[in-house]
């Protein structure tokens, strides 16, 4: 988000960990992005649209280091899921939160606290719900 910072080290560095998961036959991926990546079966919503907009048009950088980020992901032959979400906030894990897809009856928020971030992100090691797909969630 800085917008003196040059380069794109988020897809360098994606590249890396997709290349070295190739090497050692790693296949579960699991990465988080926002809402301006779409899932791929995903319509998009007045929400995503804006979403997409702000950074293409006022961080330009951090909108194609998302990109670079996550479209390899979506490419690849992994068992891939990448966690969405807009707002972090600070503060307890709430348990609450409600993971889903935008343009359908998912009732999707703004805000989830990091701490659900965490423990949504890290129970998808285990879950294949959303094996190739991109859920987001929101408290």
């Amino acid at each position: 988000m800085d917008r003196k910072a040059t380069g794109t080290p988020l897809v360098e560095g994606t590249r890396h960990i997709l290349d070295a998961m190739q090497r050692h036959g790693v296949t579960r991926y699991i990465g988080q992005a926002t809402p301006a990546v779409l899932d791929p079966r995903e319509t998009p919503t007045f929400v995503t649209r804006l979403i997409a907009f702000m950074p293409r048009t006022f961080m330009r950088r951090a909108y194609d280091e998302i990109r670079g980020m996550t479209d390899p992901v979506h490419a690849s032959d992994l068992d891939w899921t990448i966690v969405r979400f807009i707002r972090p906030t600070n503060g307890p894990k709430k348990g609450t939160a409600r993971a889903g897809f935008y343009g359908g009856t998912d009732k999707l928020g703004f805000a989830v606290s990091r701490a659900d971030i965490a423990a949504f992100t890290a129970a998808q090691v285990d879950d294949r719900t959303y094996v190739g797909r991109a859920p987001a969630i929101s408290n």
